[in-house]
């Protein structure tokens, strides 16, 4: 399904666009479907979240560079179900620290699919080792105390 709307800015740097009710409907999977949003020719994995009476999708910083976008732009949104698997590939360091310790593990492996990808860009945004070493270490604490984060 496709839609013209505007990149709204919410606070300093949340961005996101609003899903035409009819195209929410017509998704058929509920008011939080997971979808593929293409933007610009650059496509993203999303959910659409109730939020203030409408639904929404979130356009992250990340998504906005790729695509070329800005908050305040109007662009045409192609819009889908995405039925494949979430999967999250674990960093081989984050995923040993996991496997030494179980509790860590069975919280991890518990977790949804968004909470699991923020401790792995967690790991993987970290620019220095002594700093990637410090967040998995932060993540198998939390985990292991049975938090998501």
């Amino acid at each position: 399904m496709r839609f013209r709307t505007t990149i709204l800015q919410g606070g300093k740097t949340a961005t996101g666009i609003e899903v035409p009710d009819e195209v929410v409907s017509a998704l058929g999977s509920g008011k939080r479907a997971k979808v593929l949003v293409t933007i610009n020719g650059h496509t993203y994995r999303n959910s659409v979240a109730p939020l203030g009476g409408a639904y929404m999708v979130g356009v992250s910083a990340d998504v906005r560079e790729a695509a070329g976008v800005k908050a305040g732009d109007e662009v045409e949104v192609q819009i889908e179900l995405d039925t494949a698997p979430r999967e999250v590939t674990l960093p081989d360091d984050f995923a040993a620290a996991l496997d030494a310790e179980p509790d860590a593990r069975a919280t991890y492996d518990s977790l949804s699919y968004s909470n699991k990808s923020w401790h792995v860009l967690q790991v993987e945004g970290a620019k220095t080792d002594e700093t990637r070493q410090r967040r998995i270490a932060k993540s198998i604490e939390a985990l292991r105390d049975g938090r998501a984060r």
